[in-house]
């Protein structure tokens, strides 16, 4: 049997922008997307942390150090800029082997810039 385990996040990101008009997806800055182990057109969940709201969306690549967090699509109506978001990705593992993952936690500053 399979079960989904986290894999990784982003804790507290801050929302750069959002594009109702974009097809779909979430933006994150690839700096951040490599710290988290999340490849582009990965399944994400998206937690807002000032109002609640949860939706799972795909992620594509935004430009290096830029700290982009751009929601798009109708999600962008879900969040509003300077949001706090928790970027969660999961993977599927074999239940037996589920207490060998190690979730990678990456903590953001309100620049979307790595915490040491």
């Amino acid at each position: 049997m399979y079960i989904t385990v986290l894999k990784s996040k982003l804790h507290r990101a801050v929302v750069t922008d959002s594009d109702l008009d974009y097809m779909g997806s979430i933006t994150i800055d690839e700096v951040l997307m490599e710290a988290a182990d999340i490849v582009e057109f990965e399944k994400v969940q998206v937690v807002n942390n000032n109002n609640g709201a949860r939706f799972e969306t795909y992620v594509i690549k935004g430009e290096r150090h830029s700290g982009t967090i751009c929601v798009n699509g109708a999600a962008s109506r879900l969040v509003q800029k300077g949001d706090i978001v928790i970027i969660l990705s999961y993977c599927a593992v074999e239940k037996e082997k589920a207490a060998e993952i190690k979730p990678r936690t990456i903590l953001l500053d309100s620049q979307n810039e790595i915490m040491k």
